[in-house]
């Protein structure tokens, strides 16, 4: 399924899903209220999902005269690919991690930590930018950004809909008799859904990102380095990450304890990852 069809997808599933919550609780009038809501907030995940993701991790902007090691490395990976010259963002955290987002190529924005400057070194830090490049080269930045949107848009509208029922009620008959059980549904069914979606659209992405910057460097092992130096220190120093948007880093981030954490991974295992890029498990060791 290509990028173009992902994005239409779930701007389709978000409409059906506000279209469908609204006549669940109102009747035709919620019908019509859904599907305002969802035209509105299609406009939303198109044009601003991107600087949401953003602001959701606190990332600034930053100059070439600010952070020129960065820049010197995204301008020359950009001119392999053929591609403009994304927008550069810090976040503030220790942690290493980093991630792409955007409509399209035109309007990039790339994030990485403070910690991940700080750890790798210039080839690994190239192998790394390549990679977030790679999701700008190949157009899913937009299918990304989108389902991190929605994915949250799922979870907040059943809360919403689960205290609404519970304090309010659905005006008598048989919708107030129903309206514990399907509120119910919809509250635990929410997170479920929304790690199904991130599912859908995340874990191939990383191989084929991890090909493209391995490809545009000529260097397998300075990236698959960077993701084991990233894999070992995240576990020492996690990023708290959203479950809605956890699929955005080119690590999997700390999305909270629980029994269902490592079945909704948004990412392919590391040493898989690695593997596919050198041939072996491990950079240093002997797997």
């Amino acid at each position: 399924m290509g990028n173009t069809v992902k994005t239409a997808f779930l701007l389709t599933l978000l409409t059906l899903l506000l279209i469908w919550i609204g006549g669940h609780f109102e009747g035709r009038n919620g019908l019509i209220f859904g599907f305002l809501l969802a035209a509105g907030m299609n406009f939303f995940t198109y044009f601003y999902s991107d600087k949401l993701a953003l602001k959701m991790y606190k990332a600034q902007p930053v100059t070439r005269e600010q952070l020129p090691r960065a820049y010197a490395v995204v301008e020359r990976m950009t001119q392999r690919m053929g591609i403009p010259m994304p927008k550069m963002y810090v976040i503030p955290t220790q942690s290493p991690n980093a991630f792409a987002t955007g409509r399209n190529p035109k309007h990039a924005s790339v994030a990485m930590t403070e910690g991940i400057l700080a750890l790798l070194n210039d080839e690994e830090l190239e192998g790394v930018l390549a990679h977030e490049l790679g999701h700008v080269q190949n157009r899913d930045i937009l299918t990304s950004s989108i389902a991190a949107t929605l994915a949250g848009a799922i979870t907040l509208i059943a809360r919403m809909g689960y205290w609404a029922a519970l304090f309010g009620g659905y005006g008598g008959g048989k919708r107030e008799r129903g309206g514990g059980v399907s509120s119910l549904f919809m509250l635990f069914l929410a997170p479920v859904a929304a790690m199904l979606i991130q599912l859908a659209v995340s874990r191939s992405r990383e191989y084929e990102a991890d090909a493209t910057g391995a490809k545009t460097t000529g260097n397998p092992y300075a990236l698959a380095s960077a993701l084991e130096k990233i894999e070992a220190y995240s576990k020492r120093v996690p990023l708290v990450a959203s479950p809605s948007s956890a699929h955005l880093f080119i690590a999997q981030p700390l999305v909270g304890g629980g029994m269902f954490t490592n079945l909704f991974s948004t990412h392919p295992p590391m040493e898989k990852r690695i593997e596919r890029l050198i041939g072996r498990k491990s950079v240093n060791g002997l797997q």
